[in-house]
C-alpha cells in the first residue's frame, strides 16, 4: 500500500529536524570531546549539564549517528559513532567483559545492569556493520557472560524479578546481528526472545504485556501488574521485524493485538499522546507523559501500516506523530522535552534513540526498504 501523501509530508518535516537540528546540536554540543563519551543531558538553551555518565548514552549515540548516517545526514557521523564506542571501551567496560552501568570519576563503580549490556551488543552490532571486525567475538564473548534462564529469557545480574524492560532490548540488539548475516547465535537467542514474549510476557487472555514478573517469569496477580503502552508499542515492533526475518505468524497476530490494545487503552484521545501506565485490567493508573512512548507509537504504526496495508494504522502514525511534535516544540530547535506536565526543558540525550528510530523506522516504510 503506498503511503498517504500526508505521511510523505510528515516524513520530510521529522527528517528535516534530525538532519537540519538535532544531529547537529547532540554533537557539537552533546558530545563530550575533552573527557570523553556524551553528556547526559543538555539544558534548555543546549549547553551540557556535567554530571556521571550513563553506559546507555553513548551506546544509543552510536546507534542514533550510524543512524544519521544511513538518513544522509552530512556531518561527522562516522567520527560520532566511533567516538562513542571508544568511549565505552575506555571508560565503561570491565576486566569481566561486562560494562559498567556509570562512569563518574567523583564515585567510582564496577556495578552492572543487564539493560546496559543489551544497548552495547546494540553499539557493537553498528560497529560490525561498520567494517569492525573484532566486533562479533566481543559480542559473543559477552552475551556468554549474561545469565540465561531455563524457561527463556534472561535474568538480571543482580538478585530481583525478572524483568522484561531489558529483555526487550536485548531482542532488538539480537534483530540487529541477526540482521547483519554474519553467523553465530544471534537467530537463536532472537527466537527465544521471540518465544519468552509470546509464553510469558504476554498475558494469553488480555494480550498485553507486564513488566516484572517471578523467577520462573510467572505473572504476578492482576491487580498488581504494571502495563506501560509505550512498551506494548515497542515489544509490537519488535515482534513484527522478528515476523518479517522469521515468517512467525503468531509473532505478527501477537503484536498487530498489542498495537491496537496500546493504542486503544494506553493513549490519552484529548490530547493524542501516549500515557505512562496502566494496571493489568488495563485501566489507567498514570496519565502522565514521557516523550519516548510517543516514538514507539509511531514505530510501530508506521511498520503494522505496510505490513498490513490497512489505512487505520497510517491514521494512527499520524497521531502518533502530532503527539510526538508536542514534546519536540521547545526553545532550542533539536531539543525536547521528556514530559509534558513538567516545567524542566533539560534534554535527555537517551531520548535521541528514541526519535532516531521512528523516523528510521517510518523513512525506510515510505521508500519501501524493509
Amino acid at each position: 500500500m503506498t503511503p498517504p501523501a500526508e505521511i510523505l509530508a510528515l516524513r520530510d518535516h521529522l527528517k528535516a529536524w534530525l538532519l537540519e537540528r538535532a544531529f547537529p546540536i547532540w554533537w557539537n554540543a552533546g558530545a563530550d570531546l575533552t573527557a570523553g563519551g556524551f553528556h547526559d543531558r543538555l539544558d534548555a538553551d543546549g549547553r551540557p549539564i556535567s554530571g556521571p555518565k550513563r553506559a546507555r548514552v553513548p551506546a544509543r549515540q552510536v546507534f542514533s549517528y550510524a543512524a544519521a548516517g544511513a538518513l544522509g545526514w552530512d556531518g561527522p557521523w562516522r567520527e560520532a559513532v566511533a567516538h562513542g564506542l571508544g568511549y565505552l571501551e575506555a571508560a565503561h567496560r570491565l576486566e569481566s567483559g561486562l560494562y559498567r552501568a556509570r562512569s563518574d570519576p567523583a564515585a567510582p563503580s564496577d556495578a552492572v545492569d543487564l539493560y546496559d549490556q543489551a544497548f552495547v551488543l546494540l553499539a557493537l552490532s553498528v560497529a560490525a556493520g561498520e567494517g569492525d571486525a573484532s566486533a562479533p567475538a566481543r559480542a559473543e564473548a559477552l552475551l556468554a557472560r549474561l545469565p540465561r534462564d531455563a524457561v527463556g529469557g534472561f535474568a538480571g545480574l543482580s538478585p530481583g524479578p525478572r524483568d522484561a524492560n531489558p529483555n526487550m532490548h536485548l531482542f532488538e540488539a539480537f534483530l540487529a546481528w541477526n540482521a547483519l548475516g554474519v553467523g553465530g547465535p544471534w537467530r537463536e537467542v532472537a527466537a527465544g526472545q521471540a518465544r519468552l514474549a509470546l509464553t510469558r510476557i504476554i498475558d494469553p487472555v488480555t494480550g498485553a504485556q507486564s513488566e516484572l514478573f517471578g523467577e520462573d517469569w510467572a505473572a504476578p496477580p492482576a491487580p498488581q501488574r504494571k502495563v506501560e503502552p509505550g512498551h506494548q508499542f515497542e515489544w509490537a515492533w519488535l515482534l513484527m521485524r522478528w515476523s518479517l526475518a522469521s515468517g512467525d505468524a503468531a509473532a505478527l497476530t501477537a503484536a498487530l493485538r498489542l498495537v491496537e490494545l496500546g493504542e486503544r487503552s494506553g493513549v490519552d484521545q484529548e490530547r493524542q499522546v501516549a500515557i505512562n501506565a496502566l494496571d493489568g485490567a488495563l485501566a489507567v493508573v498514570d496519565p502522565t507523559t514521557r516523550l519516548w512512548p510517543q516514538t514507539e507509537r509511531l514505530r510501530a504504526a508506521a511498520l503494522a501500516a505496510v505490513l498490513t496495508g490497512e489505512a487505520a494504522f497510517w491514521d494512527m502514525a499520524l497521531k502518533g506523530a502530532a503527539g510526538l511534535r508536542l514534546f519536540l516544540d521547545v526553545p532550542t530547535p533539536g531539543l525536547w522535552r521528556d514530559g509534558l506536565e513538567s516545567e524542566d526543558l533539560t534534554a535527555p540525550a537517551s531520548s535521541l534513540y528514541h526519535i532516531v528510530g521512528a523516523i528510521l523506522q517510518l523513512d525506510q516504510v515510505v521508500e519501501g526498504r524493509l
